[in-house]
């Protein structure tokens, strides 16, 4: 049995938490979302149409965007919607940012070749219905990539992701007791994810520990 069977909700966030967000997270994640589109770059072909789930503040789709994909985003929260489109005018890179729920993606039938969702996952409501919609917007051969935290990371893994942020004071504090409380309450393991596929249409995948991390590679 899974460790993660209580009820969960989709969650959003809004208003001046949204704003708080993306004031205090962009230096420390900006590093870490080139890391996460180099390593899609490195698995799909030039142009190729990419959706990312839960895009947040955006980072991830405008550094793919830079890279020339055609990049979509599907958020949750009306607030996260405006800073997307906001950050992505001051990039000068054009990613179509849309309202929408990740169970029930506004996006047509096998149209991406590639759907990334980064630190987002642990908060869908329910895990099963966003896998199968991941994989019917996906292309036949397409990927889909999932990167949040693992809920067996240690206090050494958590203590290292934080000293590589290069955060300090308020910040460093309040987001080590973050890793540590909620988002590792919501988090998922390996043997988690492993029993969510059996549910979906993926049959074929990849899960590999890194860091506090864990990347689930889907393919179709």
């Amino acid at each position: 049995m899974m460790k993660n069977m209580r009820k969960k909700k989709d969650v959003g966030i809004y208003g001046l938490t949204a704003k708080w967000y993306d004031k205090n997270s962009r230096k420390s994640r900006m590093t870490q979302m080139q890391e996460y589109a180099n390593e899609v770059a490195a698995l799909v072909g030039k142009k190729a149409n990419i959706l990312e789930v839960a895009p947040g503040p955006g980072y991830l789709s405008i550094e793919l965007a830079k890279k020339g994909f055609n990049v979509t985003g599907v958020e949750i929260s009306p607030d996260f919607v405006k800073i997307e489109k906001n950050n992505a005018n001051e990039a000068n890179v054009t990613v179509d940012f849309k309202e929408g729920n990740a169970s029930k993606l506004p996006c047509e039938n096998r149209f991406f070749d590639f759907v990334v969702c980064s630190a987002a996952f642990k908060n869908f409501k329910d895990p099963v219905k966003v896998l199968c919609e991941m994989h019917r917007v996906l292309v036949e051969g397409g990927t889909a990539l999932i990167i949040d935290m693992n809920y067996e990371a240690t206090a050494e893994d958590i203590n290292n992701e934080i000293v590589q942020t290069g955060m300090k004071g308020f910040d460093k504090h309040f987001v080590k007791f973050a890793f540590n409380t909620f988002l590792k309450q919501g988090a998922y393991t390996k043997t988690d994810f492993e029993s969510l596929l059996q549910e979906t249409p993926f049959k074929n995948y990849t899960i590999k520990k890194e860091g506090i991390s864990l990347f689930v590679y889907l393919y179709k």
